[in-house]
């Protein structure tokens, strides 16, 4: 049948179960727009007050489903200002589909009026971006952005349409959403033989466990290994809630301001199997030392991420569900009773703490507080700082797509949007947004859309008027001189989330926390908790890039 341009796009969202998404209008984008009036029934739009914040909303959504999430924006500006959302996604490995809508197709390298060439600004932060103008390519390559975000190694795709294919009559035939192919390795039985004798004639196993299981959906995969073998577990920051915090053989996280005890069991580790993780520079701090006396045994579905950082004994390409299930059977009942004894006496030894400063309110009590007073399935959202961290540290997870962080880009002001995305894709779940003073200056326009879509997410802001992250570094490796990091900003955050129409409290000790937290927690819209810290708590451990856990700074 014959159908718009803008109509097919529409159908094709349709196609793969799309009910949601996140944009801004502009002129080369109307008639995508004027489509999407037509099907509000079927599909929400949640305009944003920053195309930033949409494709950070799209993020959130995916990260905290496993859904596709969406972000629409328009030509020029409104095409650039997804670039970062985009990028968050590419190094999160989330799956989105970004559509953009250009100039018209004679006015396209004649430096028209809002004309930007966005598929060459993301090319490299996406895994394929689109440029359909001709109008029977615009179906297929709509269809082709879904399978080719969710196959393999998930991750953004853009799809670029000049404004007159969105207007041209395009054919279009239902069709059923194309069959994602499975990446196995040609010698996975061999491989998989081997990594079970390893791991069984292990006697200090660690397993390290990333984003990648969650991607596949392998927490209970990883659980089974963790029991059936005795084999204690550390996650990435993005690997988090894989395990329970709960359990026993939890030992936390890896890396620069992973605990003591997760990097020294790694580092006296005979065996480490990881997971659906790339050991980046964040966890091997010093990929040359790293494990030195362990086997390393990696499972990854991506193969470039084998033997990039860290060399391995053997490896499996795969999806680490379908590798796990395959592995388990050939995994061995065992004990390593005195090796988890050994790491959890050195959780004690040394626990992870923020340094005491005598401040009013610490980080840590905080945020214990909020997890002891919402249900399990609460949310948690973070931006990107020490409160990052702290919250990494102090969360209690109990299930992946809880904690959603941006991890790879490190990307302040993600955390809003996300939130956002995150609440409309779980109407029913408690959304938490964790951040900092300097994260929230950076996308605080979007809590105008929290309020318009009547959103109840709590946003505690770690009030300590600096930046903080960098401040910790500048006070710690460079004798105190704070360049550009004590901006002296006179937010009155409590003042401006009102403005917006939301709902503030501040909070300059326990009790008033407490009080403003119970508060918040009746309110039908957003509500904002500026929480007053001091500029001295750090968040420790941590360890500098090039170091070792010998190297650690912990207190």
């Amino acid at each position: 049948m014959k159908i718009t341009g803008a109509e097919a796009v529409i159908k094709v969202l349709l196609e793969h179960g799309v009910d949601t998404v996140f944009g801004y209008p502009g002129g080369t984008a109307i008639i995508l727009y004027d489509e999407l009036y037509k099907y509000s029934d079927k599909i929400k739009h949640v305009l944003t007050a920053h195309e930033q914040g949409a494709a950070h909303a799209a993020d959130g959504y995916a990260r905290s489903t496993g859904k596709t999430g969406v972000a629409i924006a328009t030509s020029g500006p409104g095409a650039t200002n997804l670039v970062t959302g985009i990028a968050t996604a590419y190094m999160d490995s989330i799956p989105t589909v970004f559509i953009t809508a250009n100039v018209g197709n004679t006015l396209i390298g004649r430096d028209a009026f809002q004309e930007v060439c966005i598929t060459g600004v993301t090319f490299p932060i996406t895994k394929h971006s689109f440029f359909v103008n001709k109008k029977e390519d615009l179906v297929d390559a709509m269809r082709d952005a879904f399978r080719i975000a969710n196959e393999g190694r998930k991750g953004p795709v853009l799809v670029d349409m000049t404004k007159d294919v969105t207007d041209a009559l395009v054919d279009y035939e239902p069709a059923p959403n194309y069959p994602l192919k499975k990446k196995q390795d040609p010698h996975e039985e061999t491989k998989l033989a081997r990594i079970a004798e390893y791991i069984n004639s292990a006697e200090r196993p660690v397993m390290l466990v990333g984003g990648g299981a969650i991607a596949a959906e392998a927490a209970e995969e990883v659980q089974q290994l963790m029991k059936k073998a005795d084999i204690p577990v550390v996650n990435t920051l993005m690997g988090l809630g894989t395990v329970p915090s709960s359990e026993e053989r939890f030992f936390g996280m890896l890396g620069m301001h992973g605990s003591y005890a997760a990097n020294r069991c790694v580092a006296e580790a005979d065996l480490l199997l990881a997971v659906g993780t790339r050991f980046s520079d964040r966890v091997a701090l010093n990929p040359k030392k790293f494990a030195k006396k362990a086997k390393v045994l990696q499972i990854d579905l991506d193969r470039s991420e084998v033997n990039k950082n860290v060399m391995t004994t053997e490896s499996v390409i795969g999806d680490c569900k379908e590798v796990l299930e395959k592995l388990l059977p050939q995994i061995s009942e065992n004990s390593h009773k005195e090796w988890i004894e050994k790491i959890a006496a050195w959780d004690r030894e040394k626990p992870t703490k923020v340094k005491d400063c005598n401040s009013r309110m610490n980080p840590e009590e905080i945020i214990r507080y909020i997890c002891s007073n919402v249900d399990k399935e609460t949310i948690y959202v973070t931006d990107v700082g020490q409160h990052q961290m702290w919250a990494a540290q102090y969360v209690q997870q109990t299930k992946p797509r809880d904690f959603l962080s941006s991890g790879g880009l490190g990307t302040m002001g993600f955390g809003y949007g996300a939130a956002i995305g995150a609440q409309l894709a779980n109407p029913d779940k408690r959304v938490v947004h964790l951040t900092g003073d300097g994260s929230l200056h950076m996308n605080l326009n979007e809590a105008c859309t929290a309020v318009s879509n009547k959103l109840p997410i709590i946003t505690v802001i770690f009030n300590n008027r600096v930046l903080g992250m960098v401040y910790q570094w500048q006070t710690l490796i460079y004798d105190r001189r704070y360049s550009q990091t004590t901006p002296n900003r006179k937010t009155d955050f409590v003042k401006l989330i009102e403005a917006f129409g939301g709902n503030g409290f501040r909070a300059e000790n326990m009790e008033e926390l407490k009080d403003a937290f119970s508060q918040a927690l009746k309110c039908d819209g957003p509500s904002w908790i500026d929480c007053d810290i001091a500029a001295e708590d750090l968040v420790l451990p941590m360890i500098q890039n090039g170091q070792t856990v010998d190297e650690i700074i912990y207190k």
